[in-house]
């Protein structure tokens, strides 16, 4: 089976900002992983995709059609008639996996409340053959988000968007989320992370790194999860730091994710 390996908006989040005159479009987006050699685009956490109508959605699919992309959408919380819209989304699309996060904002349900708001939409993605990927996180213990999604118990509808490097901020180990979250994921985040002296050695600094060269093992979580051959997309994010300037910013997001499509092409090299 062939790799799914893609980008997110993530991996351009300051070109994406408005911190640039002219951000890059999802248009562009797509194209852009036709560039790279990829096959996906993750929308995250994009305001206007969530509000866009028919015919917006129709237009950016038929147009990542034309480029052989496949699209995937993103969101956060799990309020079900949100859900439910960003299912109607995710269809439109052709997208087989709505990430999404247990909180947003405010919204922050005990374990029953999730369960409950869950086993409401979960039939809904199940009769639209799309999974619902819960991701892991700082914000929510990693042995939280897996008993809601046991309890649940609707493995190939509700799972985890498996996420290593978030969690290291709650203090748990990226191999110990990959080992824990294997079975249950239905997505993965390629994202390398690692720690840097503070100037003075005074503190740590916690943030991104170059795939390749932080602390993300790409080798054991492709060991551990098997994402090949189970047909999980594997989407490239970044953490960059703010360097000083917006055109530095855009110029290391630029290089990472250059840098990363090709780590990962050559570690799943077409048959």
């Amino acid at each position: 089976m062939r790799a799914r390996l893609g980008i997110s908006t993530y991996a351009y989040t300051w070109r994406m900002s408005e911190l640039v005159e002219r951000p890059l479009t999802l248009d562009e987006l797509v194209v852009d992983a036709q560039r790279l050699g990829l096959g996906v685009l993750q929308v995250c956490d994009h305001p206007p995709l969530e509000v866009a109508p028919p015919d917006e959605l129709a237009h950016l699919r038929a147009h990542a059609d034309a480029h052989g992309i496949a699209l995937e959408v993103g969101t956060r919380g799990i309020g079900a008639d949100h859900l439910l819209r960003m299912l109607d989304v995710a269809v439109a699309l052709g997208s087989p996996v709505v990430r999404s996060m247990l909180t947003a904002g405010d919204d922050r349900p005990s374990v029953d409340e999730a369960v409950e708001r869950l086993l409401a939409v979960a039939d809904a993605y199940a009769d639209a053959g799309v999974a619902l990927g819960l991701e892991t996180y700082e914000q929510v213990p990693t042995a939280t988000l897996l008993d809601v999604v046991e309890r649940v118990g609707r493995p190939e509808t509700v799972g985890i968007c498996l996420d290593p490097a978030n969690p290291v901020a709650g203090l748990e180990h990226p191999r110990d989320v990959v080992e824990r979250c294997a079975a249950a994921t239905v997505n993965v985040h390629v994202k390398d992370f690692a720690f840097t002296r503070a100037p003075g050695w005074v503190g740590f600094t916690y943030s991104g790194a170059r795939m390749g060269e932080g602390a993300l093992d790409y080798a054991h979580l492709l060991e551990t999860v098997r994402p090949v051959e189970r047909g999980l997309s594997q989407i490239v994010e970044h953490w960059v730091t703010w360097p000083g300037t917006i055109d530095e910013a855009v110029a290391i997001e630029a290089e990472w994710t250059e840098h990363a499509a090709r780590v990962l092409l050559a570690a799943h090299p077409a048959d």
